[in-house]
């Protein structure tokens, strides 16, 4: 699949899974595209967990409490850390949004659906999740994305139309 291919059919997926596992050779792929996004200032402050131990990946949609998520043969947390660059700010939730869009775009490339959760597992969750996976305490959970093989269609949502939301030479001015 070529990347605008990857771009243009990307969907969030909050459905049931079909039980075929995702090789570690696969989630290693997404992860290096999770690593490769840009990074504020270059702080890299995002690091990344791939989960395929059926139990681990069970207990992380437990703490989600989605059933479809029980589903999912894998999953993969995005974790951060706020750190103040240079220049008096943190680009934190700038560069786990940019490694997360890359993931989710790897994610299609390779076959598989997942969705990006984040505000759902805020706080306490959040917490639960990182203990489990044995994450440092200066490090946060931030997205939870179970992934795997749709075992249903979804249609995705309606975009409003391009020419609504994308201009050349000005707001408003045609393409």
């Amino acid at each position: 699949m070529d990347l605008m291919e990857a771009i243009l059919t990307r969907k969030s997926y909050r459905k049931t899974f079909k039980p075929d596992q995702v090789s570690d050779a696969d989630l290693k792929d997404i992860l290096k595209a999770g690593v490769a996004a840009p990074s504020g200032c270059n702080q890299q402050t995002t690091c990344f967990i791939a989960v395929n131990d059926q139990k681990m990946v069970y207990n992380l949609a437990t703490i989600y409490g989605a059933t479809w998520a029980l589903t999912a043969p894998a999953a993969i947390l995005l974790l951060t850390k706020e750190k103040i660059s240079y220049k008096g700010n943190s680009y934190h939730i700038h560069d786990y949004s940019a490694a997360a869009e890359n993931i989710l775009l790897a994610v299609n490339a390779k076959g598989y659906s997942t969705t990006w959760v984040e505000g759902q597992i805020e706080g306490e969750k959040a917490k639960k999740m990182g203990d489990l996976l044995g994450v440092p305490e200066d490090l946060t959970v931030v997205i939870y994305m179970p992934l795997g093989i749709a075992d249903k269609e979804t249609p995705g949502v309606e975009k409003k139309a391009f020419e609504h939301r994308a201009w050349l030479n000005g707001y408003g001015k045609e393409f």
